[in-house]
């Protein structure tokens, strides 16, 4: 075991040879059994073993094994300053090795020696993006849960900050490949950091790019087999995966797959809808995907039966009025009650779809049933112009401060929800029905327009799981769609879930 000397007194004859240092692989040996000494003969081999370490490649092995060592040491002092030198070992073949080392080195806890891994991560990178990857994805689809999960988000956080010079168009084919290995089996928090990954190369921002990411979270989805509503598990990696989807989707990247299964699949299921978490209220948030995707359905096979499919749903929400007695009271003991949000998603993406077959209520359907929709809209109509003019009086002169109350901001979003339900009921009461109108979803962000410009296709976001195993979880003990205990919580925010906006007790007729 040498001395602080003797390792002072090798580097020495290191340094001193120049171009023939290569010839002293003794004095090179004494400075890798450094290694094995106490903490000051430790810390000058952290820095002595790397500065020397491309003259021999034939050490290579035990010079690199020697480092680890180090960056495994008890002494944080000694692991901070191994794991620092680290990218002076990334030279030819043994870049993709050291990628792996520093990458099972992410699960460290100490802030210091995390942010160390992360720069010496970064800094070969650089050197070779390919070579990184590998050592990094080799981890994702083979090391320990902690480290798994920290190189994923490692290359969700740190993949945006890399120049077009290293992330090439060659790079970014290889993380789609490697990605798709590892999405045949994650988590619901891991398909979200995937998909962050995916969409932010440049080369998956085109239209076919984002096709390509709709047909992987489609897979993902598993739209080929029956849904089942009873289990939390299908119901949360639908919603995932679609949440996912829906900011993709555009005039050419069709929602069209996703709608026609909420439509045969979901819709008719809509009442038994077991929720993955609590508190969320399954049934807004599926009429509101659904609404989001409507707008941008491309040519649909079954569009009749999907039409007729979220008529039916819709009747189910849009109440007959009240039989009334003789002495013109109602006959029933209280007024039917009118839940607005529901109606909005529902009459809004029947409004999109009839866009494509304008002639479904009228030549589809026979007079009665057309009929008694009119009966339908005209009580929902009386309904709605009555809590219109209550929100519209409770919300009068408030300015500012005022509307940000919890109460008012309720009343605000009910406001901009009856008003859209009342543009979409106008359209629908034309001679024939119309579907010219454009609305803004309550949940949406009003967008401005340009004079002059056609108000551009409603955009879409949302927060979305993985393709669920035949045999039951992989990735050992992980549960892949366990109902998420706040792991979800970041990508619910964008929907405002809980309220549900019904008249109460007080009479459309009022």
């Amino acid at each position: 075991m040498p001395t602080v000397e003797e390792l002072y007194r090798n580097y020495g004859i290191l340094a001193d040879a120049t171009e023939q240092v290569g010839q002293h692989k003794d004095a090179y040996q004494v400075i890798l059994d450094g290694v094995k000494g106490d903490t000051k003969e430790k810390r000058l081999a952290a820095q002595f073993i790397p500065k020397f370490f491309k003259h021999f490649p034939e050490l290579a092995d035990s010079a690199i094994n020697a480092q680890l060592d180090l960056c495994e040491d008890e002494d944080v002092s000694i692991r901070r300053q191994a794991i620092k030198e680290l990218p002076q070992f990334a030279t030819g073949e043994n870049l993709p090795r050291v990628a792996d080392i520093l990458t099972q080195l992410l699960q460290t806890d100490d802030s210091a020696e995390f942010n160390l891994v992360n720069n010496a991560l970064l800094s070969i990178f650089k050197m070779d993006a390919k070579g990184t990857l590998g050592g990094l994805f080799s981890q994702i689809l083979q090391g320990e849960d902690i480290v798994r999960e920290r190189a994923i988000k490692f290359l969700s956080t740190k993949l945006k900050t890399l120049p077009d010079e290293v992330l090439t168009k060659e790079v970014e084919e290889l993380i789609l490949t490697e990605s798709k290995k590892v999405l045949e089996d994650v988590t619901g928090e891991e398909f979200v950091l995937f998909m962050k990954i995916l969409s932010g190369l440049k080369s998956l921002q085109t239209v076919s790019g984002r096709q390509q990411l709709v047909e992987l979270v489609a897979e993902q989805a598993d739209l080929e087999q029956t849904f089942s509503p009873s289990d939390p598990d299908c119901v949360d990696r639908l919603l995932q995966c679609t949440r996912q989807a829906v900011p993709l989707f555009s005039k050419n990247v069709h929602s069209t797959r996703f709608v026609t299964y909420f439509c045969e699949q979901v819709l008719p299921n809509l009442s038994t809808l077991t929720t993955p978490v609590e508190g969320l209220d399954i049934q807004l948030e599926v009429l509101k995907l659904l609404a989001e995707m409507s707008s941008f359905c491309g040519d649909m096979e079954k569009l009749e039966t999907n039409l007729r499919k979220l008529f039916d749903k819709l009747l189910e929400y849009m109440p007959l009025p009240p039989e009334e007695a003789e002495n013109g009271e109602n006959a029933g003991n209280e007024e039917p009650k009118l839940q607005f949000s529901y109606v909005e998603c529902l009459l809004y993406s029947f409004h999109q779809l009839g866009r494509k077959l304008p002639d479904f209520l009228t030549a589809k359907l026979n007079a009665e049933k057309l009929k008694d929709f009119k009966i339908r809209l005209q009580y929902f109509a009386r309904g709605l112009q009555v809590y219109i003019r209550q929100l519209r009086l409770a919300l009068q002169g408030k300015t500012g401060e005022a509307l940000k109350t919890e109460e008012n901001k309720i009343k605000v979003v009910a406001l901009k929800i009856t008003n859209n339900i009342n543009v979409l009921i106008k359209d629908l009461f034309h001679i024939p029905p119309s579907y010219k109108s454009t609305v803004t979803l309550s949940w949406k962000p009003v967008q401005k327009v340009e004079i002059g410009q056609k108000r551009a296709s409603e955009d879409t976001s949302s927060g979305s799981p993985p393709k669920k195993s035949p045999g039951g979880p992989k990735r050992d003990a992980r549960q892949i769609y366990n109902p998420p205990s706040g792991k979800y919580s970041s990508n619910l925010g964008n929907f405002n879930y809980g309220e549900r906006f019904r008249l109460g007790t007080s009479s459309p007729r009022d």
